[in-house]
């Protein structure tokens, strides 16, 4: 059972000890309360502000698990933070493989401060954990997403138009990048049900997948230079550095531009349609 009022308060606390600045947003107007507004907390969850007061209101539904965890990285929970809060809204804490979906504070603080390159937290399975305000100007916010359609081997076998951020030269070469990753992590945990169940379903979803993986390529991601086509500010070419992130499983990924380039000058632009675009969900 769903503990309604240890819940309400527990959230409302841990919202008022963040900062914006602590989040990576700017600090806005003067605040009458410290911490975050529930609007925020929503929107860095990917909840509507209606849901994300009910709950603080100890009169919302029961949350499911991707909600909790979406709401545990907004609010730069620690684990054992992670687990009570599961355990309040009536749930077994994530264990095993699944724990690893959980992105730690320390690596959600430099994610935030990476403020001028578009950077982002994925599992080695393709899921985007976390991104920073940069990333999701330009690949858009995937945060927004239910949980299933955050990952992006999925997103480009099964969801139209999940291509068009890059040239179409480069499509088969991407494809191929994506399967022999996912084959890579497949075989190193044969008994991880994720991975299983991932691959059992893009064999059956899409043929390209099915001939790709028959070919049996492996690498694991590696840093490369990316060429992305964004709608507004035009095509981007960065060098994006894959580096481990703080737990098992999770990659940092950042994306550069090479200093006094063209790109570099269109990522100064693409920041402030970053920061338009947090302030029209705010609004």
């Amino acid at each position: 059972m769903t503990d309604r009022r240890e819940l309400a308060d527990f959230l409302s606390r841990r919202r008022a000890r963040l900062t914006p600045a602590a989040v990576g947003l700017p600090p806005g107007a003067r605040r009458r309360t410290p911490g975050l507004r529930r609007e925020e907390v929503a929107g860095l969850a990917g909840l509507s502000v209606d849901y994300y007061a009910r709950l603080e209101q100890a009169r919302g539904p029961q949350p499911s698990p991707p909600l909790l965890a979406a709401l545990a990285r907004a609010l730069r929970l620690s684990d054992d933070e992670r687990d009570h809060l599961f355990h309040l809204a009536g749930h077994e804490p994530p264990r095993g493989q699944r724990t690893l979906t959980h992105v730690r504070p320390g690596l959600l603080l430099i994610l935030d401060r990476l403020h001028d390159t578009p950077a982002q937290v994925i599992s080695d399975l393709g899921d985007v954990l976390a991104q920073n305000a940069m990333a999701a100007a330009m690949s858009g916010s995937l945060g927004q997403l239910p949980p299933g359609e955050r990952n992006i081997v999925r997103r480009w076998f099964t969801v139209p138009g999940a291509r068009g951020l890059f040239p179409a030269a480069d499509h088969e070469q991407l494809g191929r990048a994506h399967v022999a990753s996912l084959r890579a992590v497949h075989a190193a945990r044969p008994t991880d049900p994720e991975a299983a169940a991932l691959v059992a379903e893009l064999l059956a979803r899409s043929a390209e997948f099915r001939e790709l993986w028959e070919r049996h390529d492996v690498a694991v991601r590696r840093s490369g230079r990316k060429t992305f086509l964004h709608p507004v500010v035009g095509p981007l070419e960065l060098d994006c550095e894959v580096l481990a992130g703080a737990g098992e499983g999770q990659l940092l990924v950042v994306c550069t531009a090479d200093p006094g380039s063209d790109t570099a000058g269109r990522l100064e632009l693409l920041r402030v349609v970053g920061q338009q675009q947090l302030a029209g969900q705010r609004g």
